[in-house]
């Protein structure tokens, strides 16, 4: 514990999932934490709960993709901390369509939404740690769409590999003062199978050529399992605690091997991986902690 100690964490995108077990993980390890979100009960549960824990936790609504909300948080932030150690941006809109069903203002409300959350909370978070020389690490979510092509969904996997190389760049313009950035890559998170329905067996409610099932993913994955919200919050504090004060530009896969694995092999087939064997043992979850389903 206090790996965090006396660091204030900016999270863009919260709630019990990602954002919210990140923010819980952070704030266990010491860190003050202001949450961020488009949507206003988000933020007012998760500040609600880490209160309750005993944490020093701040919220309000933003659009990270507006320029005048994002330079409000961070000097909201300060105002109340007195300065800003990390961020941590999930923010986005995911719009899925076929290539040839894609409308620009879809692609442009995608891709725009991410990359320009990206730039933005970059900009001003690294802009608050130069006035007040602070050295501090910036952490962008992206998906394993960013390494991949995904059928069904061009606009997000552009979007998300376009973040990443913005954030290898912003790595290198900000290496001299300090501040770091780097992404992590989540891969068809555990969350999504009880938020999404606990029986349902496809992505999509009605099937088509793009479609696969949650046994599809999770015999694909070779330690056996979906990747959990406490997973990613895990490798986020280690990349903003002090522990990896020279890791800059790089990208860390939370996706249990699957990125590296060869592509024909499916584990499933050989450890008996099915999603009724899952469901057993599966534990519903909220800002990393087990819940009544």
């Amino acid at each position: 514990m206090g790996r965090m100690a006396g660091k204030v964490a900016v999270i863009f995108g919260v709630g019990p999932n990602n954002g919210g077990t990140i923010a819980h993980f952070m704030a266990r390890e010491g860190a003050k934490i202001f949450a961020c979100d488009l949507a206003p009960a988000q933020v007012e549960d998760t500040v609600r709960f880490l209160r309750a824990k005993g944490f020093e936790a701040e919220g309000t609504t933003c659009n990270a993709s507006v320029e005048a909300d994002v330079a409000r948080v961070v000097a909201e932030a300060v105002a109340k901390f007195g300065h800003v150690d990390t961020l941590v941006n999930l923010a986005g809109r995911q719009i899925r369509h076929s290539i040839l069903d894609m409308t620009v203002e879809d692609w442009k409300e995608c891709t725009g939404t991410y990359l320009d959350a990206g730039m933005l909370t970059t900009k001003h978070v690294a802009r608050a740690m130069v006035e007040q020389n602070r050295k501090g690490c910036l952490i962008h979510v992206l998906s394993t769409a960013a390494h991949f092509g995904q059928a069904g969904n061009s606009a997000y996997s552009a979007a998300k590999a376009g973040l990443m190389n913005f954030a290898r760049a912003a790595a290198m313009d900000l290496a001299h003062l300090g501040i770091r950035v780097n992404t992590l890559t989540p891969f068809a998170m555990e969350h999504n199978v009880y938020s999404q329905g606990l029986f349902g067996s496809g992505v999509e409610a009605k099937p088509t050529r793009y479609s696969f099932t949650r046994e599809d993913v999770l015999r694909i994955i070779p330690m056996g399992r979906y990747p959990r919200a406490s997973d990613l919050a895990h490798c986020c504090v280690f990349l903003a605690s002090d522990e990896a004060e020279f890791l800059t530009g790089i990208d860390v896969p939370c996706d249990g091997g699957t990125r590296a694995k060869y592509p024909s092999w499916r584990p499933g087939d050989f450890k008996n991986a099915t999603m009724d064997e899952f469901k057993e043992n599966l534990v519903v979850r909220r800002y990393g902690e087990a819940v009544d389903p």
